[in-house]
């Protein structure tokens, strides 16, 4: 039986979402499995986790003082995601697996209800670019990003530092997001562009 329950286990950490379709009887030791990993976490890092949230075993959290990282309630996290603070999720949000969320100094804010794909890289910090200096000695910037409710960030894509994203916009799988997005646009390409309307009514002019 432990076998199985393993596998269980690492089919929630890959899919999280499939915490919250558990039966009973398999809500009852995978919420006990939950409220273990997430005690530690928050006895090691900065970190605070709201209430029936799901975080895989799998996924590297890392935060200190000035660098916090706060989930709102019915969060989620995937295997192999890597949170860097200062980043604050609102309720309802999830991070698949392998995506890369790093705060930089000025952090990283998400909207309510916003899903992040596999594979999405956020970067709230930018090298300089001085000829005369190695990369590696360069001086390090950071403006923030923040993404606003019931955003869809499609898999592959990168976010950049400075970027806001408005509620309810569509990112498509792949992008490379450089500039704002205004609420209710659909965006795909390498520099994103605006491709179409998730919701006509914010941004008009645009076809669905």
């Amino acid at each position: 039986m432990d076998i199985y329950r393993e596998q269980h286990k690492k089919r929630l950490s890959f899919m999280p979402w499939l915490y919250y379709r558990l039966k009973p009887r398999h809500r009852e030791w995978a919420q006990d499995w939950q409220r273990t990993i997430q005690q530690q976490l928050q006895l090691l890092e900065t970190i605070e986790i709201g209430a029936d949230c799901f975080i895989a075993p799998e996924a590297n959290l890392f935060a200190e003082p000035g660098r916090n990282i706060q989930l709102g309630n019915r969060c989620q996290v995937a295997a192999n995601a890597f949170l860097h603070g200062p980043i604050s999720l609102a309720d309802g949000c999830s991070v698949n697996q392998a995506a890369i969320l790093d705060g930089g100094s000025a952090g990283i804010r998400i909207g309510p209800n916003t899903r992040i794909a596999a594979n999405t890289c956020i970067f709230a910090f930018n090298h300089g670019m001085a000829p005369e200096r190695l990369i590696q000695e360069q001086a390090v910037t950071s403006s923030g990003v923040t993404i606003g409710a019931d955003v869809w960030i499609g898999a592959n894509a990168s976010i950049v530092d400075g970027v806001h994203i408005g509620d309810k916009a569509v990112i498509g799988m792949g992008s490379v997001v450089t500039r704002d997005v205004p609420a209710g646009a659909k965006v795909g390409g390498n520099p994103a562009r605006i491709i179409g309307a998730r919701d006509p009514q914010l941004l008009p002019g645009e076809p669905r």
